[in-house]
């Protein structure tokens, strides 16, 4: 005979199950073993550039507070070459675990692939997004030589030596490339675009006087600006940057009206990464850009602090199609 306290064995099972959901509902702590420990191991973060450099530093602000937010280790990694490729191609060749991921540029994730068809990864389809970590205005820059003080100066110097005057970027198909083209496009003038093998000779030339002009991230043009080596004539978003606040938009001129054109760095997961997993980390990465000490380190660095909850496939998108129009502009597939 059962007694009043005595179960089934099913009727235990559904009572335990009850408790379990009971407990949830009340924020009640679970074991590891029921809720998951993730993160259980270092995480790494996935850098296409030399350490120092703008992605690098966006990606060190967020490993730094996403480890205290997971109270785990992250891990910077920086696999250069092939304009941030091989390291994407690194992270989207990854188990979809959480601990392999890509602090990414709109190099690497956008431009790559629509100047090198024979690319193997797609920005758009082989990784999650977690969410944008910050924006990089770039700055047009001359060589004080060049005699130009404004973006007026410019434009009409331009117009009247067409072909003659020289810009360079880090590199055909870079960030830097697309807004030097998207600024011809706009202006209706015609400058000769050199590409250079990273950003260090691109500086030195210009600071040297061996070219013209340059576009330039804040954080390679920051001790030329200093020093006076190079001139600052604008930057490519739509408003003034709050590091550089002498510095006009090129939209602000009106023949360049609409002009924008920024870098921009992600937080990127390889495709299929559980959502559960996806949620933990983007929580991590939206509480500490709302921390006003992050955003801080990312604007002395030169860059806009995102909140990390703008739709960021959808950018992503829209990126695609704004630099497909302008490699088709200026010819720039291989």
């Amino acid at each position: 005979m059962r007694t009043a306290h005595s179960f089934s064995s099913e009727a235990r099972q559904v009572l335990s199950r009850r408790s379990l959901l009971g407990a949830a509902a009340l924020g009640l702590v679970l074991p590891a073993a029921a809720q998951g420990s993730f993160p259980a191991k270092p995480l790494k973060l996935v850098v296409g550039y030399p350490a120092g450099g703008s992605v690098d530093l966006a990606a060190r602000v967020a490993g730094d507070a996403l480890a205290a937010r997971l109270r785990g280790t992250v891990v910077v990694d920086n696999v250069g070459g092939a304009a941030g490729a091989i390291a994407a191609q690194r992270v989207a060749s990854a188990p979809a675990d959480g601990y392999t991921l890509l602090v990414g540029a709109s190099n690497e994730l956008v431009a790559t692939r629509i100047v090198n068809p024979a690319q193997r990864y797609d920005g758009r389809r082989d990784f999650t997004p977690l969410g944008l970590v910050a924006t990089s205005p770039l700055i047009l820059a001359a060589h004080p030589g060049l005699g130009v003080k404004t973006l007026a100066d410019l434009l009409e110097l331009a117009r009247r030596q067409p072909g003659k005057l020289s810009y360079g970027s880090s590199g055909v198909g870079s960030t830097l490339h697309f807004a030097g083209e998207l600024f011809k496009q706009r202006a209706g003038v015609s400058i000769t675009h050199v590409p250079y093998r990273g950003v260090a000779p691109l500086t030195s030339d210009l600071a040297g006087g061996s070219l013209d002009l340059a576009m330039l991230s804040p954080t390679a043009a920051q001790p030329f600006l200093q020093s006076g080596r190079i001139v600052p004539l604008a930057v490519t978003s739509a408003q003034r940057l709050s590091a550089l606040p002498q510095v006009p938009a090129m939209a602000e001129l009106a023949p360049l009206r609409g002009y924008e054109l920024v870098g921009w760095f992600a937080l990127m997961a390889p495709r299929g990464l559980p959502a559960a997993t996806a949620q933990r980390i983007t929580a991590a990465l939206q509480e500490a850009l709302a921390e006003p000490a992050v955003r801080k380190r990312l604007e002395d660095a030169g860059m806009v602090p995102a909140t990390g909850r703008e739709d960021l496939a959808r950018l992503i998108a829209e990126e695609d199609r704004k630099y497909e129009q302008l490699a088709a502009f200026a010819n720039m597939r291989e």
